[in-house]
């Protein structure tokens, strides 16, 4: 996710993460942007890695987070000037060897039907990208940032730890992605 860091506590937070592990946490807003994130951010969000910051002049940043565990907000703490809580990892279903690879086969068709009418270097590339990934929720995770562009759709895929949820959803959006 390609983030703009512009505002002085969330220069604040970008500096804390670089000189520590170079990791922090988005999530999406619920409501007005207020601040008290217990009434206004969503329940759960994503912890990501910093790829690549750099700073301009006037002490903006344009950055590349790179997201990689859903997290959930436990306690918001009020000693920092920037939103900053006590996350707990949200850990994803797992399947039967045999059902993950019934679904990876699934989504992989629903995929490959959605991206039909593209040049075959683009469904080739995708499924370059799937085989890296790997496993049935990482994939889901791929085929969701690359298809959803929705934010509540977005955000009930997040919020979903059962992987065989998340996979449904995916299929039937696939399939409704489709050309005829």
């Amino acid at each position: 996710m390609p983030l703009h860091i512009f505002e002085p506590r969330y220069r604040q937070m970008l500096r804390d993460a670089i000189e520590g592990d170079c990791m922090f946490c988005i999530g999406n807003l619920l409501g007005d942007d207020s601040k008290d994130p217990e009434r206004c951010a969503a329940p759960i969000g994503t912890i990501g890695l910093i790829r690549a910051s750099r700073e301009s002049a006037e002490g903006t940043s344009n950055l590349l987070l790179h997201g990689i565990f859903r997290v959930y907000f436990e306690q918001w703490h009020h000693d920092k000037a920037y939103p900053y809580a006590t996350i707990r990892p949200v850990l994803d279903t797992t399947l039967t060897a045999q059902e993950e690879k019934e679904y990876l086969t699934r989504l992989r068709r629903a995929v490959n039907r959605a991206l039909a009418n593209f040049p075959s270097e683009v469904n080739e590339q995708f499924n370059t990208t799937l085989d890296k990934a790997g496993d049935l929720a990482s994939c889901s995770d791929v085929i969701a940032q690359q298809f959803i562009h929705t934010a509540n759709d977005r955000q009930k895929l997040l919020e979903t730890a059962e992987v065989r949820e998340r996979s449904d959803f995916l299929l039937r959006f696939l399939k409704n992605a489709s050309p005829s």
